[in-house]
């Protein structure tokens, strides 16, 4: 037996910094928990409503509150908005919160001139806006599913293609960003003591990624040719309409009706 194998190694590497690679681990696992949030579904009737219902009435509300100038319409889908969101779960309804409060303060950053200038009635009725269309989308986001929401868009009548973009983005983005998380974990265990090359792994972390992207590109084009794959997304899901569906519709169908009320009374 050589000699320095019955040496004791008293190496101790050099102390580096990790924040450059733990944030960007950080990052993946937070979009990755995006997307994979959406497949648990919750026990009230706010996360069994139809998906194609939900987004419907979620669409139009966002469009009349912002076509809407009174400040009596905008309070009432706030409060509306507000109301759907307390029966929600209490961690998805602090997140939504707190996201709900983050980039309204931005547009006040951004509206202050205008308030400075006298302009404060639709600077405050902007951000009421603001605020209602955040938690009418984080509601719908957190609550529904990506599946339930492209079989909705093709009861809408929406293009094939349109539907195929999305569906394959929204599947590569996290298939992709997994094997991303692979090479930075890769990275982070490979990077003992002081490693100054860090950041210059970035363009072969991409580089990889490219082809990874490319070579996942071309299997899938062979695997939907070799199905018969013609563009045409075909939804086999039967319309399921429940009572709890009934009394969603008529409350916004109301608030639509509040909308033209209002507008009317202030034709007049």
């Amino acid at each position: 037996m050589e000699d320095w194998l019955l040496k004791k190694d008293n190496y101790v590497p050099t102390e580096d910094k990790d924040k450059f690679i733990d944030k960007s681990i950080f990052s993946i696992l937070h979009l990755l928990s995006l997307i994979k949030r959406n497949n648990r579904r919750g026990n009230n009737f706010v996360y069994n409503l139809n998906p194609t219902v939900k987004l419907l009435f979620t669409i139009l509300n966002i469009i009349f509150l912002s076509l809407s100038k009174s400040f009596h319409y905008v309070f009432l889908v706030d409060v509306y908005f507000l109301l759907v969101l307390s029966l929600l779960d209490i961690r998805e309804i602090k997140k939504i919160l707190i996201l709900s409060t983050a980039v309204p303060l931005f547009t006040v950053v951004m509206l202050i001139p205008s308030i400075i200038m006298g302009n404060t009635r639709n600077s405050i009725l902007l951000i009421l806006k603001v605020v209602g269309t955040i938690i009418s989308i984080n509601t719908l986001s957190y609550t529904t599913s990506w599946h339930d929401i492209i079989k909705a868009l093709k009861k809408f009548f929406i293009p094939d293609i349109f539907i195929l973009v999305f569906d394959i983005t929204l599947r590569y983005i996290y298939i992709l960003g997994e094997f991303a998380l692979d090479m930075f974990y890769s990275l982070k265990l490979r990077s003992v003591g002081r490693n100054n090359n860090k950041y210059s792994s970035i363009s072969k972390l991409m580089g990889s990624l490219f082809l990874k992207s490319k070579e996942m590109g071309d299997e899938m084009y062979y695997a939907m040719e070799c199905r018969g794959f013609t563009g045409e997304y075909i939804s086999h899901a039967k319309f399921k309409f429940k009572f709890t569906d009934f009394l969603y519709l008529i409350v916004n169908i109301f608030i639509i009706i509040m909308y033209f009320y209002i507008t009317g009374m202030r034709l007049r």
